[in-house]
């Protein structure tokens, strides 16, 4: 029999899955499930955080309305569990055909999960999606790649 943590860490692997179909289908009702009402989010956007499940579905919102298809990729995931909190990182990247009917292969972002878990169910508390800068310019650095 699989250990506590290693039963936590594969709900956690399922709710990011979630998170990306969630994406790909641009499905707000179903990432509304996967946050904490309270949820803080370090998006890559104005402003500087986003607080609380409306916040972040009106944020959804308008990355939504931007494609007219989306794809959503998550590379590289690790997730650390430890009692009612966890957190994973890894590389995301939006793209998709935009509403103008322009093709675009987005951009890679870090991207940082934070969970909290409540009656056996593990939500999104914190999230933040992040680009390097450039210190000289003072401008993100937006064409790496993982």
């Amino acid at each position: 029999m699989p250990a506590h943590r290693e039963v936590d860490e594969a709900k956690i692997k399922q709710q990011v899955e979630k998170i990306v179909e969630g994406i790909r289908a641009k499905d707000l009702d179903g990432l509304r499930r996967l946050y904490a009402t309270d949820v803080v989010s370090f998006d890559i956007e104005p402003p500087l955080q986003h607080v609380g499940i409306e916040a972040k579905m009106e944020n959804w919102t308008r990355a939504f309305t931007l494609f007219q298809d989306v794809n959503y990729e998550l590379r590289d995931l690790t997730v650390t569990v430890g009692g009612d909190v966890a957190f994973g990182h890894g590389f995301g990247r939006l793209s998709g055909t935009l509403r103008n009917g322009t093709a675009t292969s987005g951009m890679w972002v870090r991207a940082t999960f934070c969970f909290r878990k409540s009656d056996d169910h593990w939500l999104i508390a914190h999230d933040q999606a992040s680009v390097p800068l450039d210190i000289a310019s003072g401008k993100g650095v937006t064409d790496l790649e993982p």
